[in-house]
């Protein structure tokens, strides 16, 4: 096991634990390194785990019964994978892999499920992350029907800087399709646009935020909204929070 104290971990759930809860928790803990494309949850399997993201980003992603796929969620810093079990189901439909490599703190389910029993302040603390999720996807849903395909891609690309360090998104057009459920041909358009507006600069494999205030007037009333509910209700005073990426 690796021990860490609260003050080193870059979550941010993980910061806004109760600290005698995070001691408690700290016992039982597992720093992994997550490579490209590593499974965190496997869509109709039990999950045994959740991982507190402490850097990288990880896709949510559905799938139809014929075989259609698209990204319904993110999980960065911010979150954890599995939340699912908070809500005492064992398993999900969707699988979780990591769409950018990175790290996490990983916490069988048993253990998690007995510190919330022993701390009511920690459930409460992670359904209300759980409440942001679920408002994030009612506005994955509200984008998907009002808005323009190029004003979604600047939401989501919004959604990623604010989970990742630095400017320089390591995102493919594969990725990026997926994402917004599109061809591969139609993600190069949008991208077109986006730097024709002086916001972001594309390379093979990589999208650079030159502008973010151009990319958030761009997306306009699909973002922000679910960020805001998260900062009102995951305290973490320490943490880099979107709104400060939004200035």
């Amino acid at each position: 096991m690796f021990m860490i104290t609260q003050c080193e971990v870059k979550n941010r759930l993980l910061k806004a634990l109760p600290p005698t809860a995070f001691m408690v928790l700290s016992r039982h803990i597992e720093k992994l390194n997550l490579p490209l494309r590593q499974v965190l949850v496997e869509a109709n399997q039990p999950t045994l785990f959740v991982c507190f993201i402490e850097s990288g980003l990880a896709s949510v992603v559905a799938e139809s019964s014929d075989g259609e796929t698209v990204e319904v969620g993110h999980v960065g810093r911010e979150g954890m994978t599995g939340y699912h079990v908070l809500l005492m189901t064992e398993t999900s439909m969707h699988q979780t892999f990591m769409q950018t490599a990175g790290t996490a703190i990983k916490v069988p389910v048993h253990t998690l499920r007995a510190i919330c029993d022993e701390h009511p302040s920690v459930r409460d603390l992670l359904l209300r992350y759980v409440h942001c999720c679920e408002v994030q996807l009612a506005h994955s849903a509200l984008a998907n029907a009002r808005y323009s395909m190029h004003e979604r891609l600047a939401r989501w690309l919004l959604m990623c800087h604010d989970r990742l360090d630095g400017d320089d998104l390591p995102l493919t057009h594969e990725f990026l399709s997926l994402m917004l459920g599109v061809r591969r041909s139609g993600v190069t358009d949008q991208l077109h646009i986006l730097e024709g507006l002086h916001a972001i600069k594309a390379t093979r494999g990589n999208i650079r935020i030159v502008d973010r205030e151009q990319l958030e007037e761009i997306a306009g009333g699909c973002y922000g909204l679910p960020e805001k509910e998260y900062a009102r209700l995951i305290e973490t005073p320490d943490a880099d929070t979107p709104e400060e990426k939004m200035g």
